[in-house]
């Protein structure tokens, strides 16, 4: 997953600006949906977050308060850098995360989640339990997918393939799973879920 990322980087805002390969792709309402799920996490209260899979900081730079931002590609990291020069970035493990107990106020997480399978998501959990005090999830809505989860098929510019596990979610199926909270945002693309851990 590492190496998927890390090619992705330098074309990874492409999916979110329908840019590049994305630029042909049919997304009725796609961009004043990504501005209605930025205008949400804007209005959360400002905290101390971390941003676990940060990626380009693409959702981060929509969050109030000190952001620190933690992804396993470097290149994904300078390229969060570049967007955020205020926010702190570290190279590291989500399901380890190199951080003491109750050092952040919130942990948020943009399309990773949905990438986690059964154990890992277990481990995620308990990491951020371990380490803020609320979580708030963003990922992919259910309502454009046929599937609840597969092996997706992704091809990058210089034409590589790769697998990658992926989820779609209900906003109220993503809270339960949660253990309970408030939907942030339910769409035809993104659903968005505050939880207190």
């Amino acid at each position: 997953m590492k190496e998927y990322y890390d090619a992705r980087a330098p074309e990874y805002d492409d999916w979110y600006l329908g840019a590049g390969l994305f630029a042909g792709r049919d997304r009725p309402g796609w961009s004043d949906e990504i501005d209605a799920l930025a205008t949400a996490l804007a209005a959360l209260p400002p905290a101390r977050t971390l941003d676990v899979a940060c990626g380009t900081g693409f959702l981060a730079q929509h969050l109030p308060g000190q952001i620190v931002g933690l992804d396993q590609s470097a290149r994904m990291l300078a390229e969060a850098a570049r967007r955020l020069p205020a926010a702190t970035f570290i190279e590291g493990d989500a399901l380890a995360l190199p951080f003491r107990d109750g050092a952040f106020a919130r942990l948020f997480t943009g399309h990773f989640y949905g990438h986690l399978e059964d154990d890992d998501r277990g481990r995620f959990l308990a990491e951020a339990r371990r380490v803020a005090g609320e979580l708030v999830v963003v990922d992919s809505s259910r309502r454009n997918s046929e599937v609840d989860e597969e092996m997706s098929q992704r091809t990058l510019d210089d034409g590589s393939r790769w697998e990658v596990f992926k989820r779609w979610f209900t906003a109220d199926g993503l809270a339960r799973e949660l253990g309970g909270g408030d939907v942030l945002h339910d769409g035809r693309y993104f659903v968005a879920v505050r939880t207190a851990l």
